[in-house]
């Protein structure tokens, strides 16, 4: 990343011009981010000049009404005020007018309360989208038109069908329960939009037996939490953030029934309320929990380095487990393709005799 001089507001990547201008501090709390960055889609500095000045003058312009509209209303101390502090959600009188803006955050303030921030990122994200192409509107005054326009700007954005997909049922989430909470009549026109939902979805190909092999050896040679992690979720085919917010009392690793007990904890909720059952331990996911108990004891998180705050961060996991597994495996491939649930690992699954115990068995790879 090289930033140019002569272009303002940019910097170079690969020969392609981006913007980017940072966030005013009295204006933070409108964003998510501290400065705005996005590619020119330009090799050519004079082109790139031009969009960048547009660009930034859109923002000053758009700052300025932020400002005015932030600023102290003269003769505010006297009107009535309809309560004694501000709140972080609006509160909506039953029929009253409720902008997108003020859903996400009714939806978030009822509906947020514990949830990971990737779950707050995905309601402001994915309502910011609808705000970019049809602007912050009444709920009722959103119309298929809008709609389809919006499935049009991300059909622009290259996303595949998969993400055009979870983008509008999380508007229609927060839309309907907003609605609902305000008692609002709403036909919500974000329902029922056509769109191919397979287009630019790419089947993943399992790895090979010999790859996960191969992984495995080194998870052995290099000895460390995160390898005990990758092996502990090859072999047992739990989700990553499952493991990665395992308490240290869920490794059985004594007794004739070596096993891991997945269940909720505050610091790391299930993906659903089945989500919660017992694995047993073989191959290396027993070496790896093996490990983990022997140097995590005393603890009560079996990898302590992960969740150091209120929440499990398997994003962190995610990300350093990806960069050390990419020169092993095949291009594309990640860490989602080390576990079976989501049938990328060729796994059966199997129910035990007894319990809600279920048995992984790898299949032949040959």
């Amino acid at each position: 990343m090289v930033y140019d001089n002569l272009v303002p507001f940019s910097f170079t990547k690969n020969g392609i011009f981006y913007f980017e201008r940072r966030v005013p501090t009295d204006l933070l709390r409108h964003y998510d981010t501290r400065k705005i960055s996005y590619s020119l889609r330009t090799r050519s500095a004079q082109v790139a000049t031009t969009r960048a000045r547009r660009a930034a003058d859109q923002l000053d312009e758009y700052w300025y009404y932020l400002r005015c509209k932030d600023a102290e209303l003269p003769g505010k101390h006297r009107l009535r005020m309809t309560s004694s502090s501000a709140q972080a959600a609006p509160e909506v009188a039953i029929g009253d007018a409720v902008l997108l803006s003020e859903a996400v955050s009714i939806y978030l303030k009822q509906k947020g309360h514990g949830r990971p921030v990737t779950f707050h990122r995905a309601a402001e994200r994915s309502c910011g989208y609808v705000i970019d192409v049809a602007g912050d509107k009444d709920l009722r005054g959103y119309t298929k038109k809008d709609a389809n326009a919006f499935r049009d700007a991300l059909i622009k954005r290259g996303l595949s069908g998969s993400s055009i997909t979870r983008i509008f049922g999380t508007v229609r989430s927060v839309t309907n329960f907003a609605a609902s909470e305000a008692g609002v009549s709403f036909n919500n026109p974000f329902s029922g939009v056509y769109f191919d939902r397979q287009a630019g979805v790419q089947e993943r190909e399992p790895l090979a037996g010999e790859v996960i092999d191969t992984v495995q050896a080194e998870c052995v040679s290099l000895d460390d939490d995160l390898r005990w992690l990758v092996a502990l979720v090859s072999d047992t085919g739990m989700r990553l953030a499952e493991a990665t917010g395992l308490a240290l009392t869920d490794l059985v690793v004594e007794g004739d029934c070596k096993k891991v007990i997945i269940r909720e904890h505050p610091w790391r909720r299930l993906k659903t309320a089945g989500s919660s059952r017992e694995i047993p331990l073989v191959g290396k996911a027993l070496w790896a929990a093996q490990r983990i108990y022997f140097h995590a004891a005393g603890q009560v998180h079996a990898f302590p380095r992960y969740n150091r705050g209120q929440l499990t961060n398997a994003n962190s996991v995610s990300a350093a487990s990806n960069k050390w597994l990419k020169p092993m495996v095949p291009t594309g491939c990640t860490i989602v393709d080390m576990y079976g649930i989501s049938g990328h690992f060729h796994m059966r699954w199997i129910a035990a005799t007894i319990g809600s115990v279920v048995y992984p068995i790898r299949k032949s790879m040959g």
